[in-house]
């Protein structure tokens, strides 16, 4: 028995037993190869080492051969510090190209690469680090109005082990070294390649594990699917600290040894002229990222994102009169949406399919997942079928890290994972999500997914956001609420359900309360924390 495979048995012993056959078929396809992503990253860049591999909007920029060399001094600088192989090293970073740098440095030497985005709260920040016995965080000392430094630095200094922050400046990598403190516990988690965070929209982040052969199957699903090389690249401005910016960003770059472009600060004419400037073909990214660029103005000949194939769109739900807006400004892009989970990264995309499909669903399932629809019992429901989305496949991480429970509570016994999504599967494979468990408003007994009603208002003329959430109510339990940011004029409660009627939303699933906000509450990839929200609402009524 290979090395690879004794790991795999030991990462799978919280899985099904199954999972041990799936796993050969796994590798039958090709699609488990247990190559690490620094060895594939070494081999596939031989011979380019003149050739870009990041660029950030700063204007900084390294080619495959500085980024090879500047992690291995990284890496040399971890070692000598004290950190060892399979110690938890924590990214918390913005888009630059530090972050590649970081990310191949912690790898070659042999860390576990945890990253978060930098809006994390201090104190969800310390609770991460103690969850997973973090031996080290590198940052650096301010990313616009976020201290990130004397965050990094708090966590540390109050953490209960050793813990050692790396600080990046202009030129230079300096170590702030505390108190010597007895060393967390190494990780008990063979195969394990990396540490990501959910951006939870309700209670404490989970720590998501995924293996080498996890994250290398959904790069080459991605790469094969839209036919992606290595003069191909990739814009991020979505968080590298978040999952879809390591996965399909990061990582995908380095999978195939291809550019990323990088933005730290989200300005979309900006992104407009990158995307233009370094001929970027694809990216991955949340809803207002789509709705900024179509709102941008572009004074250039060429269409907006001329040299982009795939726009990728997800996270939020991306109302169907947005897509069409951006159908319409960027005749060279296939804009398109997709579905995920940091636990599974973006596991669906439609590459060509009936412009209805575009328009009403997520697309069809990457190669080897497998879907289902499922009630609360677990049975399998019909095509059409609103339920619960299940899923396993080859891209599925591999457990929540020191949360156990929490893992097995979710997973079923035939191995597919719970995702605590709504949706149905149609009879040709299409997913359309239509919300969340826990966002389903129960008014009188009955059950309303918020969905349809926030697409229906979105296309509203004076409505730039919106979310529908139950306000608590003593006879019906909860009522309706609309929780609106307006343009210029804000719409009255009769209006919005006037225009709801036209839009075929049922009278009985149209708010019965209005409130008006200047922003929403919400997570590093764009989704509101409505639970957040539905507590500020309520706090605000009640004074």
């Amino acid at each position: 028995m290979s090395e690879r495979k004794t790991m795999s048995r030991k990462y799978c012993k919280n899985y099904p037993d199954d999972l041990l056959s799936r796993e050969q078929k796994y590798q039958h396809q090709g699609l488990w190869t247990g190559e690490k992503l620094q060895d594939r990253y070494e081999r596939i860049i031989s011979g380019r080492s003149r050739d870009l591999a990041v660029v950030d909007n700063h204007g900084r920029k390294l080619t495959h051969g500085e980024l090879w060399a500047s992690s291995g001094k990284l890496a040399e600088a971890l070692t000598k510090k004290g950190v060892c192989g399979g110690d938890v090293v924590i990214i918390f970073l913005p888009n630059l190209v530090e972050w590649q740098v970081t990310l191949l440095g912690i790898m070659r030497m042999g860390g576990i690469p945890a990253n978060l985005p930098t809006r994390i709260d201090e104190d969800n920040f310390r609770y991460v680090t103690e969850l997973t016995g973090t031996r080290a965080i590198i940052t650096i000392e301010r990313h616009g109005s976020i201290a990130t430094g004397e965050i990094a630095r708090s966590a540390a200094d109050n953490c209960e082990h050793q813990l050692d922050v790396l600080l990046i400046g202009e030129n230079t990598q300096n170590w702030d070294v505390f108190p010597e403190k007895q060393l967390p516990p190494a990780p008990d988690v063979s195969g394990l390649d990396h540490i990501m965070f959910t951006s939870s929209t309700t209670g404490r982040p989970k720590a998501v594990m995924h293996s080498a052969d996890t994250l290398a199957a959904l790069n080459l699903t991605f790469t094969e699917r839209f036919s992606l090389g290595p003069h191909d690249s990739i814009f991020m401005a979505s968080p590298l600290g978040h999952s879809v910016g390591t996965i399909h960003g990061a990582r995908l770059s380095l999978f195939n040894g291809a550019p990323l472009v990088l933005q730290d600060k989200w300005n979309p004419n900006e992104a407009l002229k990158m995307i233009a400037d370094y001929n970027c073909i694809f990216t991955a990214a949340a809803t207002p990222f789509l709705k900024d660029l179509v709102e941008a103005e572009w004074k250039a000949e060429e269409p907006k994102l001329s040299p982009m194939r795939w726009f990728l769109c997800g996270g939020a739900q991306v109302p169907p009169a947005l897509m069409v807006k951006a159908n319409e400004q960027f005749p060279n892009t296939f804009v398109t949406l997709l579905w995920g989970m940091t636990e599974g990264g973006l596991t669906t995309a439609i590459r060509e399919t009936p412009a209805e499909k575009t328009l009403t669903t997520a697309g069809v399932g990457l190669p080897g997942l497998e879907m289902r629809i499922i009630n609360q019992d677990g049975k399998i429901l019909k095509k059409g079928e609103i339920g619960e989305l299940a899923m396993r496949g080859p891209g599925i991480f591999i457990g929540y890290y020191r949360q156990e429970d929490l893992y097995k509570s979710l997973l079923k016994e035939d191995g597919f994972f719970r995702t605590g999504d709504l949706a149905t599967l149609d009879h040709d494979g299409y997913l359309r999500i239509t919300g969340r468990l826990k966002d389903l408003i129960i008014r009188g007994g009955v059950n309303i997914s918020p969905v349809p009603i926030e697409n229906a208002l979105s296309s509203h003329p004076d409505i730039s956001g919106v979310a529908v959430i139950g306000y608590p109510n003593e006879r019906m339990g909860e009522l309706l609420c609309a929780v609106i940011i307006p343009k210029k004029e804000i719409p009255s409660l009769e209006s919005l359900k006037k225009f709801l009627y036209e839009k075929g939303i049922p009278k009985y699933h149209c708010p019965e309360l209005l409130r008006i906000v200047d922003r929403f509450p919400s997570t590093p990839a764009g989704k509101i924390r409505k639970a957040v929200l539905k507590e500020q609402i309520i706090k605000n009524t009640s004074k």
